[in-house]
């Protein structure tokens, strides 16, 4: 009877804190924010709510958009035009590079790396490399705009960044990158194939437009144009009324490691010896650079933008370390992970190959973004 009593315990208890270990990084998070404050008691005014409304708003919608597979639509029409095999991965990663503009890095990869692992399967072509690719477009595609990915949309408000100013500093990331990902796409092998999708018939247009709509009023909103609150009360009664069953199926881990973070860089900021060391570290544009494209190859580039930003008001050099910082090891960016899962889990004996094919291709995509945009900083952000 004890024993059944204790498997019972042990089974509610895995129920209970399974998610911990599912998602590392917000437990990391949630661990440095309690002991932090065991130490400093924490502030609210730590936590950057415009950043959260914000946030769970774009999860709101983009999750909307997400399940009445609107971007699965569009990619399944231009796909079925295409007849060789290189022509269908340079549509997939181009894909993935323009739409993690505005649907955000990880969305991105969950609509279409699903969609090419069909497509190998069904050709029995191996799509790996178009896979990695794909996720090298969606993290340097997202890095072009404040809503591409969490750490942009952070540092975008915590610096109240103006438009220009923000995408005349990424810009030539981006096209750099982009140019670079075009090369490499070029030299994919070339099979001729023809790859028939069912197209996806949308029988009410008046879903899609409405929440494109609501998604321009968030885009609005990160600009300034509208007030964040606004956005936010127009996301969530259009949600009450369209679909209330989107307020279960959002990542509400993302928001809650964003609170963490908060918590965590709040309280370690009152430490002297931390401060000491980011003013003797921190001192000048590539100090901040480097340092942000180091701490994100081990913490991920969105702590790694919330961590550095108490320490420097030099949001350029953060943002352009922090993005490029994305590449690199697979947790350099959380949407990395994604593309990475979703692939093992169709090919389970390829974890090994995987990862090395990953690292070669991202750690010399790293070296030669961040060592061209050394060179650019050095010249015209002094």
């Amino acid at each position: 009877m004890k024993e059944s009593v204790l498997i019972q315990e042990n089974k509610s208890l895995k129920l209970k804190f399974g998610f911990l270990k599912k998602d590392m990084v917000f437990t990391i998070s949630l661990i440095l924010a309690v002991t932090s404050s065991l130490i400093y008691p924490p502030k609210l005014e730590y936590i950057n709510f415009q950043v959260l409304f914000i946030l769970f708003s774009l999860m709101l919608t983009i999750k909307a958009l997400e399940e009445l597979r609107f971007l699965d639509k569009f990619a399944i029409a231009i796909i079925n035009k295409c007849n060789n095999s290189r022509s269908v991965s340079a549509i997939l990663i181009l894909l993935c590079f323009f739409t993690s503009m505005f649907v955000t890095n990880d969305v991105a990869l969950l609509t279409f790396v699903p969609l090419t692992l069909v497509i190998s399967r069904k050709t029995k072509i191996p799509m790996m490399e178009t896979i990695i690719l794909q996720t090298i477009a969606a993290n340097i595609g997202s890095s072009l705009t404040p809503m591409g990915n969490p750490q942009n949309l952070f540092i975008y408000s915590h610096y109240g960044i103006k438009p220009l100013p923000f995408f005349s500093t990424v810009l030539f990331m981006a096209v750099l990158g982009i140019c670079s990902i075009y090369i490499l796409i070029k030299r994919m092998q070339y099979r001729d194939l023809k790859v028939v999708f069912t197209p996806i018939l949308l029988d009410d247009w008046k879903k899609p437009a409405v929440w494109g709509l609501i998604l321009a009023i968030i885009i609005a909103s990160i600009f300034g144009m509208v007030s964040y609150q606004v956005a936010f009360v127009v996301t969530f009664i259009s949600v009450i009324i369209l679909n209330v069953k989107l307020l279960i199926k959002i990542d509400y881990l993302l928001l809650f490691t964003f609170i963490c973070f908060f918590i965590f860089i709040g309280n370690i900021s009152n430490s002297n010896t931390l401060q000491a060391f980011a003013s003797a570290n921190l001192k000048d544009t590539t100090s901040v650079y480097f340092s942000s494209i180091f701490l994100s190859q081990f913490i991920s580039n969105v702590p790694a933008s919330i961590l550095l930003s108490e320490f420097t008001t030099d949001w350029k050099p953060l943002l352009l370390g922090v993005n490029i910082g994305g590449l690199g090891t697979i947790v350099a960016s959380l949407a990395s992970v994604i593309s990475y899962k979703l692939y093992i889990q169709a090919n389970p004996t390829e974890s090994k190959k995987y990862l090395i094919k990953f690292s070669l291709y991202n750690f010399s995509f790293l070296a030669f973004l961040s060592l061209i945009q050394y060179f650019i900083i050095k010249l015209f952000l002094k």
